[in-house]
C-alpha cells in the first residue's frame, strides 16, 4: 500500500461506530454519499467487504471488525496529535531560534525577552549573537535581526527595539588632554582610534553625515577588535578615540569616563528589524514573538 488512505479509513470508522451513513455524515458535516464513496474506494482498494449495508441497517463484517479494532487506537493518536498542534495557536510551545547582532543581544533584546517569556512560559529561546551576515534559514534559525541596509528583499521585516539609533564618537578626557580635540572627521586621520572588526575580517570605515555631505575616513587603529567590551575598555584607558552605538558608551559618558566629540557629526539611522521568511504558517513560537513585538510597538512607552 503506497499511500495510506487516512480519510477513507476515518470515514469507515465513523460509519462503523454510528452503524449509519446518515448519522455519521451528520456528525462529520458531510454528505452521506461522500461517506459511501469513501467506503467504496476503501473496499475496492483492499478487495474486502468491510460493511454490510441494506436499506434498513449497516453492520460491520468480520474483516471490518478486525480492521476497526486495530484502526481505532491509531486514529485516536492521530486526532490527539492534530489537536495538540492546533492548540499551539492559543498556547504556543517550542523553541524560538534567533540570530542577532551583538548590539541587539546586548542592548535591545534584554527588555523584550523577560516579558515575552513571562507571557509564553512554554517557549524556550535560543539566541546566537554575531555580527556576520548569514542565511538564517539555511543555518536553521527561525528569524534574524538586522539593520535596514542588510535586510534580504524577499523577507518580511518588522521593527524591533528603538526606531532611531545613533553612532557617536568619544574619547577619554586624558587622551583629549594629551592629543587635542578633533574638530572635523578628517582630523581623526591624525589620531589613534579604536575600531571594530567584524567576523569576516572587515573593519568598516567611519562614515559621518548623510547623502552628498557624508564624509568617510579610515583612521589608523591603535586597537582593532571584535569585542565591544575590549574596545570600550581601551577607550576609557585613553588608548584612542572610539566610534560606536550611543547605547554602548552611554554609561561611560554619563560618568565622564568618556567625553563625546564631533557632536555635530553624530549619525542617526533606523533601528533594527526582525526578519523572517514570508511563510503562511509560521512556527508557533515565531508567530507568538511577532504578535508580541507588534503589540509592544503599539505601546506609546516603548
Amino acid at each position: 500500500m503506497n499511500e495510506l488512505p487516512l480519510a477513507d479509513l476515518d470515514a469507515f470508522a465513523a460509519v462503523a461506530h454510528a452503524r449509519s451513513f446518515r448519522t455519521a455524515a451528520k456528525k462529520r458535516g458531510v454528505s452521506a454519499s461522500a461517506l459511501s464513496e469513501a467506503l467504496r474506494r476503501l473496499e475496492s482498494r483492499l478487495g474486502v467487504r468491510l460493511l454490510n449495508r441494506t436499506t434498513r441497517s449497516v453492520t460491520v463484517t468480520e474483516a471490518g471488525r478486525r480492521l476497526l479494532e486495530r484502526l481505532a487506537p491509531a486514529l485516536g493518536e492521530i486526532a490527539g496529535a492534530l489537536e495538540q498542534v492546533a492548540s499551539e495557536r492559543d498556547n504556543p510551545a517550542g523553541t524560538l531560534r534567533l540570530n542577532v547582532p551583538t548590539i541587539v543581544a546586548r542592548e535591545i533584546l534584554p527588555p523584550i525577552v523577560g516579558p515575552f517569556l513571562a507571557a509564553h512560559p512554554a517557549i524556550a529561546l535560543e539566541v546566537t549573537a554575531e555580527d556576520g551576515f548569514i542565511d538564517v534559514l539555511a543555518a536553521r534559525f527561525d528569524a534574524g535581526v538586522r539593520y535596514e541596509e542588510r535586510l534580504e528583499k524577499d523577507m518580511i521585516a518588522i521593527p524591533i527595539g528603538p526606531r532611531v539609533q545613533r553612532y557617536v564618537t568619544a574619547a577619554a578626557p586624558a587622551y583629549l588632554a594629551r592629543h587635542g580635540v578633533p574638530q572635523h572627521p578628517r582630523d581623526l586621520l591624525d589620531h589613534a582610534t579604536i575600531r571594530h572588526r567584524f567576523q569576516n575580517g572587515i573593519a568598516l570605515a567611519w562614515e559621518f553625515g548623510e547623502g552628498e555631505a557624508a564624509i568617510t575616513v579610515s583612521p589608523p587603529a591603535t586597537v582593532l577588535a571584535n569585542s565591544i567590551d575590549l574596545e570600550i575598555s581601551a577607550a576609557v584607558a585613553g588608548h584612542g578615540i572610539i566610534r560606536t552605538f550611543e547605547e554602548l558608551v552611554m554609561p561611560e559618558m554619563r560618568t565622564g569616563r568618556l567625553v563625546p566629540i564631533l557632536e555635530d557629526w553624530v549619525t542617526s539611522f533606523p533601528g533594527p528589524y526582525l526578519y523572517y521568511a514570508g511563510r503562511r504558517h509560521l512556527p508557533a513560537p515565531l508567530r507568538a514573538f511577532v504578535v508580541f513585538l507588534k503589540a509592544r510597538q503599539r505601546q506609546p512607552s516603548q
